[in-house]
């Protein structure tokens, strides 16, 4: 690192804030990381990406079409690339990325982090809820999502559309990054309960607090899955169609649920057969309150035998569920969850474990959060599709 680049490290404002602290950056913080040239990018960074505790990265003007997916270990990305390109394309005006197929996309955020900073990456929800599989590759990297310590390069992004070909446009936001100082300080079992008791992260349909006591722990919060619905007629999930046209990413509101979606109703004995390889959306048994000091991420659960996959984007912001006050009423938001069985067909029942929440800690507490002020798409939902489709159709 030259002398220069050191001058300006010891120089650092956001340095200089988080001495002697750990874990995530919240939106005040990424701005200031964002003046400093720590984020940035040859186009500006628009104030809209900045979320309560992430930055949702932008496409590039490029994107390739790759015979399979890699992980550049000791070389470049781009030297990597050169090997498994198949052809690539202009998407400045739009591109289309065909089912099943696997393409790899340059980022237009830059990163320059200090020895001290890491990052992790994970799809947008309304990503995820399109069945669209997405990971950031750095060079160098050798896992998927994580951005090594003082990592100074370019990002890119992997995208697989799996149950729609969709249309793409230099500039959307598929993704979205979260920076850590430090170690992380995720929540152990006793902290876990502390923080419960305090703060209650579940809650009934009606509102009520689930005591700890009957809440399954164990390397997070542990959630079950709906299938019996509010009413006789609710329905419990979405099933995605084979035979649907091209999605634009860019037109939100705009497509009606029932050219691409089954609706599936609740069944009579509170229990569904899902079929394998089909993509379902799906919502939780509890509502989810995620108070604003604290960020929690929906880590994909698996039976051991591994015929089951649950969430692709499980990422909940600071805020997510939180009513804006202290009161311990009427807290907390469904989580919808994204499932897709493996080789033979799955049967689930209501309540059936389904997903863990792991949570970590922000450095201090956003100064937004997740919520009405932001217009969060998912804020108040129930089991909601993803934004591109009208709720009213």
């Amino acid at each position: 690192m030259s002398s220069a680049a050191e001058d300006k490290i010891l120089e650092s404002e956001l340095l200089a804030n988080l001495k002697g602290k750990s874990g995530y950056l919240p939106c005040q913080l990424i701005e200031m990381a964002l003046r400093e040239g720590i984020i940035h990018s040859q186009v500006p960074i628009e104030a809209s990406q900045v979320q309560p505790v992430s930055l949702d990265l932008r496409l590039g003007t490029k994107a390739y079409r790759i015979q399979c997916s890699f992980l550049p270990e000791n070389e470049s990305v781009e030297t990597k690339l050169k090997e498994v390109t198949l052809y690539d394309f202009e998407i400045a005006n739009g591109g289309i990325l065909e089912k099943n197929a696997i393409y790899l996309i340059p980022l237009m955020e830059e990163l320059n982090l200090p020895p001290a900073f890491y990052g992790l990456a994970n799809p947008k929800s309304s990503t995820g809820r399109l069945d669209m599989f997405t990971r950031v590759i750095v060079d160098e990297g050798h896992r998927f999502d994580e951005i090594p310590r003082g990592y100074r390069g370019k990002l890119y992004l992997e995208v697989i559309p799996r149950s729609f070909p969709v249309k793409v446009k230099t500039g959307l936001s598929l993704n979205q990054l979260r920076l850590a100082h430090v170690k992380l300080d995720t929540l152990g079992k006793q902290g876990l309960e502390a923080k419960y008791k305090k703060n209650p992260i579940l809650f009934d349909k009606s509102g009520f607090v689930i005591p700890y006591d009957q809440v399954k722990v164990e390397g997070g919060v542990y959630v079950g899955v709906d299938v019996s619905g509010d009413q006789p007629d609710s329905i419990v999930a979405y099933k995605a169609k084979t035979n649907s046209s091209v999605i634009d990413l860019s037109k939100i509101r705009h497509y009606k649920a029932d050219d691409f979606w089954e609706p599936i109703y609740r069944p009579k004995k509170n229990r569904l057969i899902l079929e394998p390889e089909s993509f379902y959306i799906m919502m939780s048994k509890e509502k989810i309150c995620i108070w604003p000091d604290w960020l929690a991420e929906m880590v994909a659960y698996e039976p051991n035998s591994g015929e089951l996959r649950t969430h692709y984007a499980g990422f909940f912001d600071s805020g997510f569920g939180w009513n804006g006050t202290d009161e311990l009423m009427n807290q907390g938001t469904r989580a919808v969850m994204e499932v897709r069985p493996h080789d033979v067909p799955f049967m689930v029942e209501h309540g059936q474990t389904f997903c863990r929440l792991k949570f970590d800690k922000v450095v201090e507490r956003p100064e937004k959060v997740y919520g009405l002020a932001l217009n969060s798409n998912y804020h108040s939902q129930g089991l909601a599709l993803s934004k591109y489709f009208d709720p009213d159709h």
